[in-house]
């Protein structure tokens, strides 16, 4: 099959094109950032710089839309949240290719992490008691009014401004610096005690074909995981299964979970995209999940695989006064890199670009390294442009109350 890719800058988008290229499909990469290391693998049959997908969504969508002319691409598989912009011409995109992704409303529905939880708790599927602040007097009131709280907004990415009072990040982001509204509400809720784990899946028409949980050992400044262990997922794809199948959904699809000791597994959140469960999963596992599922099958990771990014790891070994040092060298040593086996150089060199151009830009802005990685390829809620009426509609019935 021929494969158009998007969002090539994530780590776990290299992946997943290495992944299917490997498998036999030629595969393109398209992102609107020429340094994107995805687009500069040996594994691509080549790359495009489009337009943004945030700032310019129209010129973006013309753009994919063309390439699939000019390629004859049979499946459009966007990996991080320019779904979203594309999902805006959903219909539009589908008579130039077929799309593995959902319709922007169900894609939004998971995203906002307010109707996640409303979805989540009429399915009868374990989270934490809820509630959504749209001022910041209601954040303040709520943070108050719970002993042990955990409260980010509701359309975040990358473990970013985590607002707690348990916990390593307890404090480290600010009440004052947080400032919910009604388009752009916050979560509050009772902090769940337990390591947290994470999912990634691939649907087709409300059914899972490919399942991974994983935990993440070792993480970026208390945000984005830089390395990663499988786990058994039994429990967790049970849960899944009943969320895809309630909304017939297609495309990625990723979680996290809390493990309590006495309830098992907590759903904490949704991301409707790529995640790194895709660097453990095998590349003909991935592949046929996500271009040719088999009836009645779903493809799975054995316990116990671990992966890092090295080059992340290294970047931490001598963050925080050279603290994590030893082990870091340690870990070098011991656990494959994500680029482990592929042959493939030139992505290591424009991650090492993109990974000191996205640092600087995260200390000029004062953000979080994720954040500046994602750009403008990420969906906060905002209006996007070219936006039918039913989207917006829905968009604008998302009911914001106090209790989730």
């Amino acid at each position: 099959m021929k494969v158009l890719v998007t969002s090539s800058r994530m780590p776990f988008t290299l992946a997943l094109i290495r992944k299917l290229a490997s498998a036999g499909h030629e595969v393109w990469a398209a992102d609107d950032y020429e340094l994107a290391p995805g687009s500069h693998t040996r594994y691509a049959a080549g790359h495009y710089v489009t337009a943004s997908p945030r700032d310019d969504t129209e010129a973006f969508v013309s753009d994919v839309e063309r390439i699939c002319g000019e390629r004859e691409i049979d499946v459009l598989v966007p990996s991080f949240e320019e779904t979203f912009y594309l999902a805006t011409r959903y219909e539009r995109l589908s008579e130039a290719t077929s799309l593995f992704m959902s319709p922007f409303q169900v894609l939004a529905r998971l995203h906002d992490k307010a109707s996640f939880q409303d979805l989540v708790t009429g399915l009868g599927l374990p989270t934490p008691a809820t509630h959504v602040a749209t001022s910041d007097a209601e954040l303040r009131e709520l943070c108050e009014s719970i002993p042990r709280y955990f409260a980010r907004a509701a359309f975040s990415r990358g473990g970013v401004s985590l607002l707690t009072n348990t916990g390593p990040l307890a404090g480290a982001v600010a009440i004052e610096d947080c400032h919910p509204t009604p388009e752009g509400p916050w979560l509050v809720q009772e902090f769940v005690d337990g390591p947290t784990v994470c999912t990634y899946s691939a649907a087709h028409e409300g059914r899972v074909t490919a399942h991974c949980m994983y935990r993440i050992p070792r993480q970026w400044k208390h945000s984005t995981g830089i390395q990663f262990e499988s786990m058994d997922g039994t429990e967790s794809l049970r849960i899944i299964e009943k969320i895809v199948a309630e909304l017939g959904y297609t495309g990625h699809i990723s979680f996290d979970f809390v493990v309590t000791p006495d309830s098992g597994l907590t759903l904490i959140e949704c991301n409707p995209r790529v995640t790194d469960g895709v660097l453990i999963l095998g590349s003909k596992e991935l592949a046929e999940a996500i271009l040719e599922p088999k009836p009645g099958e779903i493809e799975t990771v054995p316990e116990g695989a671990m992966i890092q990014l090295d080059l992340a790891v290294l970047g931490d070994a001598f963050a925080d006064h050279f603290r994590h040092l030893p082990a870091s060298f340690a870990e070098l040593s011991r656990i494959h890199d994500a680029g482990h086996g592929w042959h493939d150089p030139m992505p290591n060199l424009y991650s090492a670009l993109a990974l000191a151009h996205h640092e600087r830009a995260s200390l000029a802005e004062h953000q979080k390294l994720f954040v500046a990685m994602a750009g403008d390829i990420s969906w906060d809620g905002q209006p996007i442009d070219g936006m039918n009426d039913a989207d917006k509609a829905f968009m604008a019935s998302l009911e914001r109350s106090t209790t989730a």
